[in-house]
C-alpha cells in the first residue's frame, strides 16, 4: 500500500492575500495621515501666508487631499 502526501498552497495564498490587505491598510493610514497634516497646517496659516503661496482658504482641502492621494477630488 502506498501513501502519498501532498502539500496545499492554499495557506500561502491566504498569507498573501492577507499581507496584501495590510500593506493597503497601512498605504491608506499614511495618506490619512498626511492627508490631516496638510490641512491642520495650511489651516493653521494666516490669509496673508495663504496668499503667499498662492492658495485660498476655500481650496484648502483640496491641496491638502491632492497632496496626500496625487489626484484632485
Amino acid at each position: 500500500m502506498a501513501y502519498s502526501t501532498s502539500t496545499s498552497a492554499r495557506g500561502f495564498m491566504t498569507l498573501a492575500w492577507v499581507n496584501g490587505i495590510l500593506a493597503a491598510w497601512k498605504l491608506a493610514a499614511l495618506r490619512r495621515n498626511r492627508y490631516l497634516t496638510t490641512l491642520r497646517l495650511l489651516e493653521g496659516m494666516t490669509d496673508r501666508e495663504l496668499a503667499d503661496i498662492n492658495i485660498s482658504r476655500l481650496s484648502i482641502r483640496d491641496v491638502a487631499y491632492e497632496a496626500a492621494f496625487g489626484k484632485p477630488r
